[in-house]
């Protein structure tokens, strides 16, 4: 063989080689990119809750927000999922779990009483169950609620802890009014159809700020809640520990408190014996 086809000869190995080189290159960079996944690429979960503020509502530009929707947001991006937020009929919420429409409810709910129910995460957030009336009642106490009509939405804690008074010692009500829209027990007590209203304090709160209405709170709580998020009860891959993992973490390194702070005063009093940092 002369130098000139051993030259040639030398130059198409060379084109070969980088031609095989530009495939295996080629051929890694779906997996970088896959790698790299945009959220939009990132596998669903299904989040229904009601409108509630400042837990889930919708913002000014017509998206969910509030403390839920940030919180699950951050959370389940730290786990690989993309989460879509779907208004439910709060009262079917257990029903649309337990047959998939929704992976879970997460809205300001009290797993107290309900741990059989449901496969839980959290608590995520410690909340209070009060009582209030209008700023002229006489009403100071639980016990000043004896032969009066109270207000709830149907299907919450208070509902539950009034309709069976006695067994949560509680003062025998003339009436119970449950009512399907949050907004209509605000409504309620304000045209004077109820004497008072039970209801997450938090949400009170946030609904005098909104509409600068004056109730006065009672100071003696129903309850305190531990918020946490509603998995149908046969669920077995094992999300539901993996989110509560997460929202330790989350306690841990301030995220928590941080997404806390922006809606509701005082953010550390909703995060009292969670065991999260409670450092500026």
């Amino acid at each position: 063989m002369n130098a000139r086809s051993r030259r040639l000869r030398f130059f198409s190995l060379a084109l070969a080689v980088l031609g095989l080189c530009m495939v295996l290159l080629c051929g890694c960079r779906p997996a970088e990119e896959k790698a790299d996944s945009s959220p939009a690429e990132l596998p669903v979960i299904v989040v229904g809750s009601d409108n509630y503020p400042p837990f889930n509502y919708t913002g000014s530009d017509g998206q969910p927000t509030g403390v839920d929707v940030e919180l699950a947001q951050e959370a389940f991006r730290r786990l690989g999922y993309r989460v879509q937020f779907v208004t439910i009929n709060w009262e079917e919420k257990k029903t649309l779990v337990e047959n998939g429409t929704i992976d879970c409810a997460w809205g300001s709910f009290s797993m107290n009483g309900r741990e059989d129910e449901y496969t839980w995460a959290g608590p995520y957030l410690h909340s209070r169950q009060v009582v209030a009336v209008r700023t002229s009642s006489d009403i100071y106490t639980l016990a000043d609620l004896a032969d009066k009509t109270l207000v709830v939405q149907s299907t919450t804690k208070p509902e539950e802890l009034f309709l069976d008074a006695a067994a949560n010692g509680l003062p025998q009500l003339r009436a119970v009014y449950s009512l399907q829209d949050r907004d209509l027990i605000y409504t309620t007590l304000i045209k004077g159809y109820a004497d008072a209203l039970a209801a997450h304090e938090s949400a009170i709160r946030q609904f005098m700020k909104d509409y600068s209405v004056e109730y006065r709170i009672l100071a003696e709580p129903l309850m305190q809640a531990d918020l946490g998020v509603a998995f149908a009860k046969d669920r077995a891959d094992g999300l539901p520990q993996r989110l509560t993992e997460t929202f330790r973490e989350m306690l841990a390194d301030g995220t928590t408190r941080e997404i806390v702070s922006r809606y509701l005063d005082e953010p550390d009093h909703y995060l009292e014996g969670m065991g999260g940092s409670s450092d500026d």
